[in-house]
C-alpha cells in the first residue's frame, strides 16, 4: 500500500507562508502550485477513513487511508481510485454507509523535492499547511519523519501549531475524532 509521512498545522498568515514556499520552490527549480478546489465527503467505516474527493470538474477520487491521529509526523497508508461519476458514487456511498461530514477547501499544492506542501483554506476552519513526504517502498518511516521535521523547521512551522486528526474531526469540535 502506498504511504507517506504527514503533518498538519494551523497557519496564522497564509500569504506569508506562501511567499516563503514560493521562494524555496524557485530556489530548487520547481514551478507554480497546482490550485485545487476540493469537496471531501467522509463516510464512517470501522477502521481508517474513507472519503470521496470531488474536484468539481466531473472527476473525483475515492480515497481510503489509515494513519494515527497524532500531531507529529506520522505515516499514512492509502489507496485511491479515480471516478468520473462523483455524484453517482456519492449517492451510492451515502445509501450504503453513514455520512461522517464534508470538508470544502481551496488547496495550493507545491512540490519541494519529494515533499508535497498543501496550503489549505478550509471553509469553517481557517488556514492550514500539510506536508506529505512521499516514501519509497523500501524507505523507513523514520526517514520521512526526519525530512518532515526539516521542512517544518525551514518553513517556521512550530510543534505548537500542529493539529491531530483530519479536517472533518476539527469540524466536529475538540476532543472528538470521527473514528
Amino acid at each position: 500500500m502506498p504511504r507517506n509521512v504527514e503533518i498538519k498545522a494551523r497557519v496564522d498568515d497564509l500569504a506569508a507562508l506562501e511567499r516563503r514556499v514560493r521562494e524555496l520552490a524557485e530556489e530548487r527549480g520547481h514551478g507554480e502550485p497546482e490550485v485545487l478546489h476540493q469537496r471531501d465527503t467522509y463516510f464512517r467505516i470501522p477502521d481508517g477513513r474513507l472519503k470521496l474527493r470531488d474536484f468539481g470538474d466531473g472527476s473525483a477520487e475515492l480515497i481510503f487511508y489509515q494513519r494515527p491521529d497524532d500531531t507529529g509526523p506520522k505515516a499514512s497508508y492509502y489507496r485511491k481510485v479515480e471516478t468520473h461519476d462523483p455524484t453517482g458514487l456519492r449517492a451510492l456511498l451515502t445509501e450504503a454507509l453513514e455520512l461522517e461530514g464534508e470538508v470544502v477547501k481551496e488547496r495550493h499544492v507545491w512540490l519541494l523535492d519529494r515533499t508535497r506542501i498543501h496550503l489549505d483554506r478550509v471553509e469553517r476552519l481557517g488556514d492550514f499547511v500539510e506536508l506529505e513526504v512521499v516514501l519509497a517502498e523500501d524507505e523507513t518511516e523514520a526517514t520521512g519523519a526526519d525530512e518532515a521535521r526539516d521542512v517544518m523547521a525551514t518553513l517556521g512551522i512550530s510543534k505548537e501549531d500542529l493539529v491531530e486528526g483530519a479536517y472533518v474531526d476539527l469540524l466536529h469540535g475538540p476532543g472528538r475524532t470521527s473514528i
